[in-house]
């Protein structure tokens, strides 16, 4: 081996040594750049500006912007297609997210890291669920955004309509906090969880104003909120045809 080949290797290496770290560099300023919550840790905050940029470019993410309050409590709520739901609405919103998430999907090891570090409220479903609130009102107290989906899990457009949980109508109630309706819409991976993340789309997240349930009932709450989430007219809104039905009852 000649002189010139036994200094190749180490240059190569070299060169690629310090391409791979301005390529890193490159990577992480522009991740710095993109990123516009504050999420208290300069690694989420990068993360928080790697997701906008991925919501951005690869499922063509447009939105209306929710005109949040600066600071103070505020509850979020959203129909729910897909797994890659929460990535938009955090992509979508100038404030951190605190998400209420099933259980079951907070303990996937891969992930429940992850789930800690952005403050994701676990929920037992079918043991004590208000425990969970309980949790949720505390960090509205605090001054944080929670966010929720109140059908509870994946409902669709086309599936048969359904009432909304009154998780979100008693916290409103609770904690004053007024609840600003987000509705996600074209995303292509609809019904998947995490396959959905990889499936490009056209997404756009439409906002609407702020409803607010302090001086209303809980199911008069829901029957706004549900009106503003689904695609299906207000006839159809199980809510309406409840409050009618005891009106009814009552007179």
């Amino acid at each position: 081996m000649t002189v010139s080949e036994a200094l190749r290797w180490p240059a190569a290496l070299a060169l690629f040594l310090v391409t791979a770290l301005w390529a890193w560099r490159w990577v992480i300023g522009r991740c710095e750049r993109a990123h516009v919550a504050d999420w208290g840790r300069p690694w989420l905050n990068r993360l928080d500006g790697l997701n906008r940029i991925f919501c951005r470019w690869f499922h063509g993410l447009q939105h209306d912007a929710p005109k949040l309050p600066a600071s103070g409590g505020v509850l979020i709520a959203s129909n729910h297609v897909s797994g890659l739901d929460p990535l938009l609405l955090i992509a979508a919103s100038p404030r951190p997210l605190r998400f209420l998430i099933a259980r079951e999907e907070y303990d996937r090891w891969w992930l429940k890291w992850l789930f800690q570090a952005v403050g994701c409220i676990p929920v037992e479903r079918t043991r004590n669920p208000r425990a969970a609130l309980v949790l949720a009102q505390q960090a509205l107290e605090r001054g944080e955004v929670v966010a929720l989906f109140p059908h509870g899990r994946i409902h669709l457009d086309h599936h048969a309509p359904t009432p909304l949980k009154r998780g979100i109508a008693l916290l409103a109630r609770m904690s004053g906090a007024p609840i600003y309706p987000m509705r996600v819409e074209g995303v292509r991976g609809q019904g998947l969880t995490v396959a959905a993340v990889f499936v490009p789309s056209r997404v756009h997240v439409r906002s609407f104003a702020p409803l607010r349930c302090h001086a209303r009932t809980p199911e008069h709450c829901l029957e706004k909120l549900w009106d503003m989430l689904a695609s299906q007219s207000p006839e159809e809104n199980p809510h309406r045809s409840r409050r009618t039905r005891s009106t009814k009852d009552a007179g």
